[in-house]
């Protein structure tokens, strides 16, 4: 069975920028389980799985956009400083969680402090990075058919 939208995977990953670096890896811990298609991964990562099979082992660059989106300049904002809740001090290189318009969470990462505002970059850290996604496929699963 190949991957298809819906169905279960359960696989290894490894997330490096273009220099090595390692971002993120299950390799040497458990695996990762979702389901294609319900926003577990970023849809650029998702795409590079379809037509994969149980068995499957594979290294893809990424080059910058085709995951994590591109970097927007309009990601970046000034914020009032009395904007953020009580208690928080902002510091250049902190991550705050904000809520975003439809009550979602986005992590907003502070660049500058000035007087009385904050400037936060609300892109994705990885956005606009060249990424090789490496990937193990353990296990790939199709949801039962409905029998109505």
């Amino acid at each position: 069975m190949s991957i298809d939208r819906g169905c279960r995977v359960t696989m290894h990953y490894a997330l490096r920028l273009a220099d090595g670096m390692e971002v993120d890896s299950s390799f040497g811990a458990g695996p990762l389980t979702f389901v294609m298609g319900d926003g577990t991964l970023d849809a650029g990562l998702e795409l590079a799985l379809y037509a994969l099979r149980a068995g499957s082992r594979q290294t893809l660059t990424l080059m910058p956009g085709q995951a994590f989106g591109e970097r927007r300049e309009d990601a970046i904002q000034w914020m009032d400083l009395d904007a953020f809740p009580a208690g928080i001090a902002p510091e250049p290189g902190q991550i705050i969680g904000f809520t975003g318009p439809g009550g979602e969470e986005l992590p907003g990462a502070v660049l500058e402090v000035g007087d009385r505002r904050v400037r936060v970059d609300f892109n994705h850290p990885l956005a606009g990075r060249e990424i090789v996604f490496e990937v193990e496929i353990l296990e790939v699963e199709y949801p039962p058919l409905n029998e109505d």
